[in-house]
């Protein structure tokens, strides 16, 4: 993490991008963060939702003029340019957890990038909330977690992995996945506990409505 992390909190935090949101996005996630980050143009659907960000971060070239206005005290620039705006803001906030929106709509190159991200800060507890999907990394070597019969799960490899899924309608065991090879996108719950061995970057997708359950799976181990 470069310097002095801008915000810091014990608790989770929630990163707002400026990509495309559904009304209740940050609604959403509200009861299950303790502060929120605009990332460059994202601080103005904060302003939309009335909320004051504890930071604004990124290389503010999106920013509105009304959010640069409201927010001119929440104003962090951070010019470099080898670093996206989502990875400007993901290294510099301290938090167990952290929360995205608005970073997996709009752009598919903007999307694309940040599971660039995700995948080379696997040690960060992170995930990716959507109108319908709540999206994060698996724990490198085990992650449980119990789901009811037919809640759909998929695994997306972000860069090769040899997996074990099992709890779900069609497991398998030590299989090696890939962006270019194997994936599991529409796999579902089998009822009980779900298991996921990796010792790579994947992906674990759920519907938006597991969040608490997401965020329990996504912590990192001490």
């Amino acid at each position: 993490m470069p310097g002095k992390p801008i915000v810091s909190s014990n608790n989770a935090i929630c990163l707002v991008g400026g990509a495309p949101i559904a009304d209740d996005a940050i609604s959403a996630v509200f009861t299950f963060v303790n502060s929120f980050v605009g990332v460059d143009g994202g601080a103005d659907h904060l302003l939309a939702a009335g909320v004051t960000p504890a930071a604004v971060i990124g290389d503010l070239d999106s920013l509105s003029d009304a959010a640069r206005a409201t927010f001119a005290q929440q104003l962090n620039h951070i010019p470099e340019q080898s670093t996206t705006d989502f990875e400007k803001a993901l290294t510099r906030v301290s938090a167990p957890v952290v929360l995205g929106v608005g970073f997996t709509g709009g752009r598919l190159d903007h999307a694309l990038s940040v599971l660039n991200v995700l995948a080379r800060y696997a040690e960060r507890a992170v995930l990716l909330v959507d109108a319908h999907e709540v999206s994060f990394l698996a724990t490198l070597g085990h992650v449980a977690f119990t789901a009811a019969p037919g809640t759909r799960i998929s695994l997306m490899p972000l860069g090769q992995a040899t997996v074990t899924f099992s709890g779900v309608r069609w497991p398998f065991a030590q299989t090696r996945m890939a962006p270019d090879g194997f994936t599991s996108p529409s796999n579902e719950a089998s009822g009980g506990v779900v298991t996921i061995e990796t010792d790579g970057p994947v992906l674990v997708t759920l519907p938006r409505a597991h969040l608490a359950l997401a965020m329990k799976a996504a912590v990192r181990a001490k």
